[in-house]
């Protein structure tokens, strides 16, 4: 902790400091947040893309769901390593690393000449989103004040959402170009991946880590530009408190009093996709083109739109109540309402002839109720519940769990649908969903309003 004799960064009284630094901790999250919005925007297109890259290279449905899923085996694969970058080199330094991979990828991706090449690309973009998707949340996290923190590491999962949507509206706008606008769609992410890189240079690293690390005077300075001098040398002493206690190890993670809190962020980030949301994300144009009567491929992709405004709605909805009702109540709304919507709609595709417009109107109804909870409420809990030194490590297994039950979803998606039917497939996303509701009655606690250290004393408790 810094001596008397050597302020902090803001001499203002903490009062002043507090306001102050509201906007410096939003103007961090928001540039650690582009890395959601490239995680949505290469997640996402894609829908657009297979339908040209499908029919450009003839593809069979296996390797359509290679193409879609190559992306997914470098998310996991980016997720797993994320803890020991972020942890050994900080989560600045990873991010950067991730912002220079986003920018390969959506190169590489756009020039690939065949299937593999394409394949390779879209892996390295995974790495990225990998690192993001683990880093990004627990970074913003480590930043923000305990009031605000549900809003702020919610402004990542806002950024993903922006980017399916601006997906959405790059596909349905460059499709005009032709049989080679696919590739105009993907290397459209190559802009926003050096915006990213850019931002990075000028933000600090989490102050958490900085004292973690022994650099002290380093993290209560960053910290006092957020909270003002008073409150940074409480929670220096907090932290450090907190840390002294802690090994920091993979055993940590996996023993007693870590165990029980790393089992219900891997349930929750498995329930978020084995829900099958991605199945309307990455395949929405060929689900509503090929399984809705009588609609083009054009009409699939402005529905494709719709749906990411919806997502985009919804989201920010969320981002008003999770700091007002709780974590586990929005959870609880979120997969319930899910559960509903997918029960309708596989109701809907039993019935001949049921009109399209209702068909797209259930799926809003599901994308609505993911995005108001499962999409910013699995990502905040995870960046909330686990002690400082071992949240990286933590935070990444379970985001790899995440991104593994997200590769087995699109990678078997249109086999399942071959196999048992549209109806059938939706009818287990939703049985899934049930699921999950009754896993967040009984085991899921809250964590609102509490601070990082707060949380840690309840879980030992």
């Amino acid at each position: 902790m810094d001596s008397p004799s050597q302020p902090m960064a803001m001499s203002v009284p903490d009062a002043a400091g507090e306001q102050a630094s509201t906007s410096y901790v939003v103007l961090l999250s928001a540039i650690a947040a582009i890395s959601g919005f490239l995680f949505g925007f290469d997640t996402a297109v894609i829908n657009g893309v297979l339908l040209f890259f499908r029919k450009q290279f003839a593809l069979t449905n296996l390797q359509t769901e290679i193409a879609a899923s190559s992306l997914l085996l470098g998310c996991l694969i980016g997720a797993a390593s994320a803890s020991l970058l972020g942890d050994r080199y900080g989560r600045k330094k990873s991010l950067l690393l991730g912002a220079l991979l986003f920018a390969a990828s959506a190169l590489g991706s756009a020039l690939s000449d065949s299937v593999g090449f394409f394949a390779v690309a879209r892996f390295a973009g995974g790495l990225a989103i990998g690192l993001a998707s683990a880093l990004t949340p627990v970074y913003i996290a480590e930043i923000a004040p305990a009031k605000n923190r549900g809003k702020l590491v919610s402004l990542n999962q806002l950024a993903i959402v922006i980017g399916i949507l601006s997906a959405y509206l790059v596909n349905w706008q460059l499709s005009k170009l032709g049989e080679s606008s696919w590739r105009w769609m993907l290397a459209t992410a190559a802009l926003p991946s050096f915006c990213f890189f850019l931002g990075l240079l000028v933000i600090p690293e989490s102050p958490r880590w900085l004292i973690s690390r022994g650099k002290k005077e380093e993290g209560g300075r960053v910290l006092s530009r957020i909270v003002g001098a008073g409150a940074a040398r409480e929670q220096v002493a907090d932290i450090e408190r907190v840390i002294s206690s802690e090994q920091g190890s993979w055993r940590e993670v996996f023993e007693p009093g870590i165990r029980a809190r790393l089992g219900v962020a891997i349930a929750l980030a498995v329930f978020s996709q084995i829900t099958g949301i991605n199945t309307v994300l990455y395949y929405g144009s060929i689900i509503v083109s090929e399984h809705f009567r009588g609609q083009s491929s054009s009409v699939a992709l402005a529905a494709n739109v719709i749906i990411g405004g919806i997502n985009l709605l919804f989201t920010i909805v969320a981002m008003l109540f999770l700091d007002r009702w709780g974590r586990r109540g929005i959870l609880m709304t979120a997969s319930g309402g899910m559960a509903a919507a997918l029960a309708a709609l596989v109701i809907s595709f039993r019935i001949p002839s049921f009109p399209p417009t209702v068909m797209l109107l259930e799926i809003l109804v599901y994308v609505a109720f993911f995005a108001f909870g499962m999409g910013p409420g699995v990502w905040l809990y995870i960046a909330e519940i686990f002690p400082t030194k071992i949240r990286g490590r933590a935070a990444s297994l379970a985001t790899s769990s995440l991104w593994a039950g997200t590769l087995v979803v699109t990678f078997t998606f249109l086999s399942l649908v071959k196999s048992v039917g549209i109806g059938g497939t939706f009818a287990i996303y939703s049985i899934l969903s049930t699921i999950c509701f009754l896993y967040i009655w009984k085991f899921v606690p809250e964590t609102r309003g509490r601070t990082l250290e707060q949380i840690q004393e309840h879980w030992q408790r």
